[in-house]
């Protein structure tokens, strides 16, 4: 997995528990409880949806944890978790408001996906709340499509996958 980053941007592994990936994962959470509730979530709240989420999968060998900075500053963050051999799911994309609009989502998609590869996997799937309109615009111009549903949850709307493709030649 590459550090480098375009335009400000770079991305690396890191480990869900860390002070900054902690604080970019209650931002997330934050982010889209306050959407789903139409109202700003509790820190009580956030703990609780944080508890027991089954983040700590997200680090070898069943999965990745990134965390994108710009400029330095931690502004982004996401995880694969190898579902099956041939399968990884995207899960915890997210950039803080202040950075969206710099081209960090896309290239933070990039490095998620070779992140799949590295685990092994040839398809990426997610799956997503219909009202979170920017994450679906964004998995749509990289390449994702919808899906029948992989798996059932109450906060799952929609489904997309995305055959992985090997990374490109330097």
């Amino acid at each position: 997995m590459s550090g480098s980053g375009t335009s400000g941007w770079s991305f690396l592994p890191e480990d869900v528990h860390t002070a900054e990936a902690t604080a970019l994962r209650r931002d997330y959470y934050d982010d889209v409880a306050s959407r789903y509730w139409r109202r700003p979530a509790t820190s009580a709240e956030i703990d609780e949806g944080l508890a027991g989420d089954g983040v700590e999968r997200l680090a070898s060998p069943t999965g990745h944890f990134l965390v994108g900075r710009y400029d330095g500053k931690p502004a982004a963050c996401g995880g694969v978790l190898l579902l099956d051999p041939e399968r990884a799911e995207l899960t915890r994309v997210f950039l803080r408001h202040a950075f969206r609009g710099t081209g960090g989502a896309g290239t933070l998609l990039g490095r998620l996906e070779e992140a799949a590869r590295d685990l092994g996997a040839r398809r990426m799937v997610l799956n997503t709340r219909l009202d979170l309109v920017e994450a679906r615009a964004l998995y749509a111009r990289h390449g994702y499509t919808e899906i029948p549903a992989y798996c059932e949850g109450p906060y799952m709307d929609i489904w997309y996958g995305k055959d992985l493709q090997a990374s490109p030649a330097p």
